[in-house]
This record gives structure tokens, C-alpha cells and sequence, in this order.
């Protein structure tokens, strides 16, 4: 499940792709516009630039920007930074790796649904830049789901 903090993040990072190339928005702006509280989100751009997908400079005229082109930016990339791993449980991530105590993970079948579901993740997650993000319509119907008005 994604945090709040991947959550914030990621619309953090689409608020600034939107900004003009070269522009800086302050946290302030940032928070207010994505409703995201200014201490947490503070905490959220730091690891961000130390993740190398913002670059911030201080003063009265400093701010945030993207460090490179939202076509660059994998969301999948992203969330690991500020999430961890996509996987739903530890015998099932291909970067944090835990084996269970509980499982024979050779016939265990939870576990081999459990690698399929992050295939799935990753799938969506490792294919979506920044930018498709951004540009994306909110009114996509996603099949099977019934939206209620």
C-alpha cells in the first residue's frame, strides 16, 4: 500500500513538473496547493534531493525544482525511495528480499501469487514516467470499476 509519504511525494513531484523549466516553488506553495502538511513535506524534499529527483536552493529566492525532465522520472523509482520495496511481502521483493520462517518458499503458493502480484506493480509502477503522470486525463474509466457520482 502506498504511505502518505509516497503519496505526497509523488504529488509533489507532478506540482513541479507543471512549473515552467528553471522556475522554484517554495514548500509553502507546494503544501498549500496539495493540501499536504509543510513540516512532513519538508521532510519528504529532503529525501527526495538526496535521491537526485529535486534540486533546492535556500534564501528568499529559493525553492524546488525537478534535477531532470519529468520524462525521466520513473514513478516505480520513486516510490522505492520513499515506500521501500513494491512487493506485498518480504519473500516477494527483488530489492529487500526476506525469506518467511513460517513457508517453504518452493511450494509455497501465497508467495508465488505474491511474486505475480508485484510483477503487476512494478509493471504499472516501472513503465509510467513523471510526465505521463502529469499529462494524464483524471477521467480514464478504469475497466470493471463502477464510478458512483
Amino acid at each position: 500500500m502506498l504511505t502518505k509519504k509516497g503519496k505526497y511525494g509523488l504529488k509533489a513531484l507532478v506540482h513541479l513538473s507543471q512549473l515552467p523549466p528553471g522556475q522554484l516553488a517554495f514548500v509553502g506553495d507546494i503544501a498549500t496547493a496539495n493540501n499536504i502538511p509543510k513540516k512532513f513535506l519538508d521532510a519528504i524534499l529532503g529525501e527526495l534531493r538526496n535521491a537526485g529527483f529535486v534540486q533546492s536552493r535556500k534564501g528568499k529566492d529559493g525553492g524546488y525544482r525537478l534535477a531532470r525532465p519529468a520524462t525521466e522520472i520513473r514513478i516505480g523509482h520513486v516510490v522505492r525511495v520513499l515506500d521501500g520495496p513494491l512487493a506485498p511481502i518480504p519473500c516477494a521483493s527483488r530489492t529487500q528480499y526476506q525469506p518467511c520462517d513460517d513457508c517453504d518458499e518452493a511450494t509455497c503458493q501465497i508467495r508465488h501469487m505474491m511474486l505475480e502480484v508485484r510483477q503487476a506493480i512494478a509493471g504499472v509502477l516501472d513503465n509510467r514516467s513523471l510526465a505521463q503522470v502529469r499529462d494524464a486525463d483524471n477521467d480514464d474509466v478504469v475497466s470493471g470499476v463502477v464510478h458512483h457520482a
